[in-house]
C-alpha cells in the first residue's frame, strides 16, 4: 500500500466550513470537501479527524450554537439620561441670550451692507463723470460744428439751401 499524506492545512480550512459554517449548506459543503480531502489521503473523514484532534469535539448538532456576539455600545446609542426640567426664568434668560444674539448679528450685517453699498456708490460715481465728460465732450463738438455752419451729427439731415 503506497502511504499518501494527508494535507493538512486544506483539510483544516474544510474542517472549520464544516464544522463552522453559517448555513446548513456550507456545513455540507465543508464536510463534502473534507471527505474528498481524506480520500484523496487514503484515509476515511473519521480517521483524518481523529489524526487531525485526538479529543476531538462532538459534531456541531451536538454542540449548543453559540449566542450572537453582542453589538459594541456606541456612546450615541447609549440611552440618555432624563433631562431636568426648565424653569420659566430659566426660559426667559435663554430667550433674552437670543435676541441679543441676534442683535449682534444683525448689526454686523447692516455694517457689512453699508460698506458694500459705500463701495458701490463709489463704482456709480465713477461711472456718472466719466459719462458727464462724454457728455460734455459731445455737447463741445456739437457747438463748434454749429458753429462752422455745419451739423457735426451725421444722422442729421443737413439744409440743401
Amino acid at each position: 500500500m503506497s502511504t499518501r499524506i494527508l494535507d493538512r492545512d486544506r483539510f483544516a480550512k474544510c474542517r472549520a466550513l464544516m464544522e463552522h459554517g453559517a448555513t446548513a449548506g456550507e456545513r455540507d459543503a465543508g464536510r463534502a470537501a473534507a471527505t474528498r480531502v481524506a480520500a484523496a489521503a487514503g484515509l476515511s473523514l473519521a480517521e483524518a479527524l481523529a489524526l487531525g484532534d485526538p479529543q476531538r469535539r462532538p459534531p456541531p448538532h451536538a454542540r449548543p450554537r453559540r449566542s450572537p456576539r453582542t453589538p459594541p455600545s456606541y456612546a450615541w446609542a447609549q440611552p440618555k439620561p432624563p433631562l431636568e426640567p426648565i424653569t420659566v426664568e430659566e426660559m426667559l434668560r435663554q430667550k433674552e441670550a437670543e435676541v441679543e444674539r441676534r442683535k449682534r448679528a444683525s448689526s454686523r450685517d447692516a455694517k457689512h451692507r453699508r460698506a458694500v453699498h459705500a463701495e458701490q456708490e463709489r463704482e456709480l460715481d465713477a461711472v456718472r463723470q466719466a459719462q458727464a465728460a462724454r457728455d460734455r465732450d459731445w455737447a463741445e463738438g456739437r457747438a463748434r460744428g454749429a458753429e462752422a455752419g455745419r451739423s457735426s451729427d451725421p444722422l442729421r439731415r443737413q439744409d440743401p439751401s
